[in-house]
């Protein structure tokens, strides 16, 4: 009876070093030959010959493992069905790598993980694309527990308590309002420009609120049932007026934009808008907004390339803001004369 014991052990053993062989060491560029595969299994003590091996694999196969047989002189057999494959693989990891809310070395740790998943020869390709950009990153090693409490706490109808973070004129950071204690109730994380926000019902303010995630300090979830969404309240339309340009009622304005421009009306706007090509490589469009400190700022960055036309009180409001920013920036010269 032992001797059974010890040869099904034996064949369990072989079964999970040839699993993890084809895993690992093989993919359709590189698939082995049934010698090496002999071979292998011997260097790892689960000898084995053509019969055995060839059990093994129909076995394998029989579990659903997609073991691809390549009928060749000699056979080769490689893992077939990965649950990524490697141009997702490396779209993933550059997502990481590049994320302003990784920190790098979560990044690092991440990346590494996801090349786990591809073959040992697919790794040597994906290992070069982890570090891919020089941008500012988070700190907040944390950040990954603190989402996954916010979301835990939503599922179960929770508020949330946090303090939260600002900085100093010497970038220093420090808790808001002497270390005051919120309260949220949260109904939804939204990711916005790499950053994650918890929205939801601020007793404090009376009306939701968006509190950026990387900048709590130990958000935990209460035993406290959180306030019922407002009845008027809608998360898309909250998403767009305080994430893009819609924070106010919104309001019809027409824009002449220089050609070369039209790819942030589409990457602000997107594609349904009907435009108006104008001589001297100009368009007009008309773009649905509120105006907002937002929509004008983003106006400015075009130094002009991008008009107001209508309707006028858009075209002063915007005048007036340069106006201020011309007569802030004099003050300051004529104080720094002094």
């Amino acid at each position: 009876m032992s001797g059974d014991s010890g040869e099904k052990n034996k064949v369990k053993a072989r079964l999970l070093i040839l699993t993890r062989m084809f895993y690992i060491q093989t993919d359709e560029n590189n698939a082995m030959t049934t010698r090496e595969i002999i071979d292998y299994l011997a260097r790892h003590g689960a000898p084995a010959n053509e019969k055995t091996l060839r059990g093994d694999i129909a076995l394998l196969q029989e579990l659903g493992v997609d073991i691809v047989k390549v009928v060749s002189r000699p056979n080769r057999y490689f893992w077939g069905d990965r649950r990524f494959e490697l141009p997702e693989l490396k779209l993933l990891i550059d997502a990481v790598a590049s994320s302003r809310f990784i920190t790098a070395k979560k990044s690092k740790e991440l990346g590494t993980k996801l090349c786990s998943l591809a073959s040992e020869n697919q790794q040597r390709e994906l290992k070069r694309h982890i570090y891919v950009t020089n941008r500012v990153k988070s700190d907040n090693e944390t950040i990954y527990y603190m989402v996954d409490t916010i979301n835990h706490a939503i599922n179960e109808g929770r508020r949330i308590r946090f303090q939260y973070i600002e900085y100093t004129p010497e970038l220093k950071p420090v808790l808001r309002n002497d270390g005051e204690v919120y309260e949220l109730s949260p109904y939804a994380l939204f990711w916005n420009e790499d950053y994650y926000y918890a929205v939801g019902w601020s007793d404090k303010h009376g009306n939701v609120s968006a509190f950026r995630v990387d900048r709590m300090k130990s958000p935990e979830m209460t035993e406290e049932p959180a306030a019922a969404k407002p009845k008027s309240f809608s998360l898309d339309d909250y998403s767009r007026r305080i994430f893009e340009m819609y924070d106010g009622e919104p309001v019809k304005v027409r824009l002449e934009c220089r050609d070369s421009l039209a790819k942030y009306i589409v990457d602000r706007f997107g594609t349904e808008l009907k435009t108006r090509v104008l001589p001297g490589n100009r368009f007009v469009v008309d773009v649905e907004v509120s105006l907002s400190p937002t929509f004008y700022a983003w106006v400015f960055r075009f130094g002009g390339e991008i008009r107001i036309l209508s309707p006028q009180k858009a075209v002063m409001h915007l005048a007036e803001m340069a106006q201020r920013m011309v007569e802030v920036s004099r003050r300051e010269q004529a104080c720094n004369k002094e």
